[in-house]
């Protein structure tokens, strides 16, 4: 397996994009249900999609700016055949360490009540919950969450002299 940073518009990308959209529309029986402007080329700052040993699309995630100092996790998307894997978590890992390369010191999301796999998983992978927010805060189906970074600076891990 592979991760690779490609554009928001890429073939595999929007594959896997297709995918979800059609295991939420029979989650939630509705062709729509993002509750906030669905994400674009235009607002996507990074976009990580994972390929198997035969080069076929199997994961993706994204994230995109909410400020200078934080983002939202969008497009997370496991194809059913690759659950469990471990695939997951590792473009969260992705798209967590490329919010730290910003700069970036805090993570939100918003999932919906009918995806309890994903609220398990992102529990698991250190994301707390918090009041739903933004576009969210009226939608009952919504439950938002949020990880704190910990910024990873090497120089950080350098003894100096005169430092207790």
């Amino acid at each position: 397996m592979r991760i690779e940073q490609v554009p928001f518009e890429h073939p595999a990308s929007a594959s896997l994009r297709d995918a979800q959209r059609v295991e939420i529309a029979e989650r939630y029986g509705t062709d729509d249900s993002e509750p906030g402007p669905a994400p674009t080329a235009a607002d996507i700052t990074a976009f990580f999609v994972a390929f198997d040993d035969d080069d076929q699309p199997i994961a993706c995630g994204g994230m995109r700016a909410i400020d200078s100092s934080h983002g939202e996790v969008k497009r997370m998307y496991v194809r059913p055949q690759s659950r469990g894997s471990g695939v997951s978590t590792a473009v969260l890992a992705e798209i967590e360490a490329h919010a730290r390369g910003l700069g970036w010191d805090r993570l939100v999301l918003e999932t919906g009540v009918r995806q309890p796999d994903a609220i398990r998983f992102y529990t698991r992978e250190g994301y707390a919950p918090i009041p739903r927010f933004g576009h969210y805060v009226d939608t009952e189906d919504s439950r938002c969450f949020e990880k704190v970074l910990i910024a990873t600076d090497p120089a950080a891990d350098v003894a100096c002299e005169g430092c207790e």
